[in-house]
């Protein structure tokens, strides 16, 4: 895309809004020439805390506001670091980078496990944008981790919470609720990003209905560029930050490690 910066743009963030006790979305301003080159749902960029770079999906995509955000869950020293930071501090941003979802269909279901909500969510928006009917599953393990829910029903979507303990709507995983939904639904298509392991269910039971899913694939990345090969897949050899991180459930059949294993850092196999 004609917009794509490799050399980090820092921005001061403009917002910081708490989205559970552990999950905070850091929002920015983001001015193109186009409407039309703005980040599309389900591609990431790398954010540069001035010490070390990570990627992050962005979970907001607002051409109208010219702003973008990034839903970012505290779970090691980098996360734990970009989460002290306040509203006027600045950030290193590049990208954006790799295949988003396609919007394909008029009646779309999706599914978010834990922070695999936040490239659902800008998606979801996209979507509603365009007129196209979505419902949405939103799954954590409890009530205070689900993410999205009233800014997804404001928006219009069929908002379904799925716990784990039950203390938020369906208790259960978030594929006995997508069981449920498909025996009394049809779908056009089903977009999906969260643990691996419930996104392999996802495609098994897309399979068996014969309904196209997209799911975005998490892999370590360090360069985003496609050039360092840490994120390659075996089998394919696809670069999960260039080919990816969203794929279709036909392509992701070819991924021997889908579902079975992932690399650390060392590029070592490490089973889900």
């Amino acid at each position: 895309m004609s917009n794509i910066s490799n050399v980090p743009q820092v921005k001061e963030i403009k917002n910081i809004k708490n989205e559970s006790n552990t999950v905070k979305t850091f929002i920015f301003d983001w001015k193109l020439d186009s409407k039309s080159d703005y980040p599309l749902p389900g591609q990431f960029m790398m954010i540069w805390n001035f010490e070390d770079e990570k990627p992050m999906s962005l979970s907001l995509i607002d051409p109208i506001k010219e702003q973008i955000g990034f839903s970012i869950k505290k779970v090691g020293e980098f996360s734990t670091n970009i989460h002290t930071l306040k509203k006027g501090d600045k950030l290193g941003l590049r990208g954006p980078y790799g295949r988003g979802f396609e919007l394909i269909g008029s009646n779309i279901l999706v599914i978010g496990g834990g922070i695999g909500m936040a490239p659902i969510s800008a998606f979801v928006d996209f979507a509603l944008e365009r007129g196209v009917k979505v419902d949405v599953i939103t799954a954590s393990q409890t009530l205070h981790e689900i993410l999205f829910r009233e800014r997804l029903q404001k928006a219009g979507a069929g908002v379904l919470s799925c716990t784990d303990d039950g203390t938020c709507g369906f208790k259960g995983f978030a594929t006995d609720r997508l069981k449920a939904l498909l025996q009394e639904n049809s779908y056009d298509l089903i977009v999906s990003c969260g643990p691996e392991l419930m996104m392999k269910a996802v495609l098994d039971l897309a399979d068996q209905y014969q309904i196209p899913c997209q799911l975005a694939l998490e892999r370590w990345m360090k360069c985003a560029l496609g050039l360092c090969g840490q994120c390659c897949v075996d089998d394919t050899g696809w670069r999960v930050c260039v080919e990816g991180p969203v794929f279709w459930g036909h392509e992701l059949k070819l991924i021997t490690e889908f579902g079975k294993y992932r690399r650390d850092s060392s590029g070592t196999p490490t089973s889900f």
